[in-house]
């Protein structure tokens, strides 16, 4: 196998450091079979303890290596796999996620809307502003603006007598997740709400339900752009019973929404998601209730038992192993759901999280994984497409060593994965 310099860098001084350990021998000096067992166990040698990893040939259908795999370990960002696979076996790759305007009142000559309107959330991570969806999701996303043009172009709407209520009550009201005890937490990147405008953003609001209350006040903002009239101001409540459907903006489809989630490791979209599991299938749109049923579809569906606390990977709490992933990516490839997720991969030496990795070597191009990384934690699980044709797939977990470090050993074992 060809080491990247820094690679070779580290090799080197681990065997100073360590005696007892020398570089393997040239992958050409040995079978492909014996190399790749030869140089993971080395890799994992100088990477220490708390690691572990499983290599299995799909096309051979049979392990090729296996070391400390089954020990449980925080998977950090890899957990975004579980939520994912239960959100396409639950919902579908073309569900979607909408945003409803309903009103209470009735409509009177001249385009008057008499009474009020409800800006009810559903749970769709891309809803905001058309500019914000343009710089953030390459302009795939629920706009406000498409709100607007079924009120005044569906609706004819010209005049609202009544207020403007921002209603985020298919969620609870947390804002964070278990790693900041549900308080708000910047690595989300966001605010957590049924209905966040803009990832959650909240002005000048202020109170329990400032995101629901920010999002009515775009919502009557862009209206009046569009010349319409509103005389009450703006706020949050819950939709009452009977209100009317007036207009509708329905998220990208769940397939795109994991296409944006996957490649860059979005926790706000992953926290958003579990959410939206728990309110449609757990009793609840809660972080709690989404992770019981992400292990609960995850179990009667690949008979995987991995302890899921949140939707991201973010807590410390969440345990799985690289047999449990290994294992998700062996039986869900070549099906529809398996096909989804490798395809919302990142892809090494090309994009997302992985963009930087494995460049000029056999992996870039030919793997695609998922990263998962914590203070002390840094895995990378994923499929490759090897030197022999074969499908590989892979998971490495590399904790208590520096970030860099652990990067360095994965990617020498991916591309190890690659030119086999």
């Amino acid at each position: 196998m060809a080491h990247s310099p820094a690679g070779r860098v580290l090799i080197l001084l681990f065997g100073l450091l360590l005696p007892g350990i020398v570089a393997s021998a040239p992958a050409s000096a040995q079978p492909p079979l014996s190399a790749l067992q030869s140089d993971f166990s080395h890799q994992l040698a100088l990477a220490g303890p708390d690691d572990g990893a499983y290599v299995y040939d799909l096309t051979a259908k049979q392990a090729l290596f296996s070391e400390r795999a089954t020990a449980m370990r925080p998977p950090a960002s890899v957990e975004k796999l579980y939520t994912a696979t239960t959100a396409l076996a639950l919902m579908g790759p073309t569900a979607r996620l909408d945003t409803t305007v309903y009103g209470v009142g009735h409509m009177a000559p001249g385009g008057v809307w008499e009474g009020s309107l409800f800006l009810k959330g559903g749970g769709d991570p891309t809803f905001g502003s058309t500019a914000f969806i343009h710089s953030h999701y390459y302009g795939i996303g629920a706009s406000v603006s498409a709100l607007v043009s079924g009120l005044v172009r569906t609706d004819h709407i010209r005049r609202i007598t009544g207020s403007i209520e921002g209603d985020e009550s298919y969620f609870d009201s947390l804002r964070g997740e278990p790693s900041s005890d549900y308080a708000w937490d910047p690595f989300l990147e966001g605010t957590l709400s049924a209905l966040a405008f803009n990832r959650g953003e909240t002005g000048d609001e202020k109170g329990p339900h400032a995101p629901a209350a920010y999002a009515a006040h775009e919502l009557r903002s862009a209206l009046e752009a569009d010349g319409v009239t509103v005389l009450g101001a703006s706020g949050a409540a819950t939709t009452p019973a009977g209100a009317v459907q007036l207009a509708q903006a329905p998220s990208p489809t769940l397939a795109q929404l994991l296409a944006l989630m996957l490649p860059p490791s979005d926790n706000f979209f992953a926290e958003t998601l579990v959410k939206d599991l728990g309110a449609r299938y757990g009793g609840a749109g809660t972080t709690a209730a989404g992770a019981a049923v992400v292990m609960k579809t995850i179990a009667q569906l690949l008979d995987i038992h991995p302890h899921v606390v949140d939707g991201s990977g973010l807590s410390e709490e969440d345990k799985t192993s690289p047999y449990q992933v290994a294992d998700l990516l062996v039986e869900l490839a070549g099906t529809p759901i398996g096909t989804v997720l490798r395809n919302s991969m990142a892809v090494a030496g090309r994009t997302g999280t992985l963009e930087l990795r494995m460049k000029d070597t056999r992996a870039e191009d030919n793997c695609q994984g998922k990263t998962g990384t914590l203070t002390g934690v840094s895995n990378l699980v994923g499929y490759c497409t090897a030197a022999n044709g074969h499908t590989l797939a892979f998971a490495i977990f590399t904790d208590g060593i520096p970030v860099e470090v652990a990067h360095t050993f994965q990617d020498n074992m991916a591309i190890t994965v690659a030119d086999y």
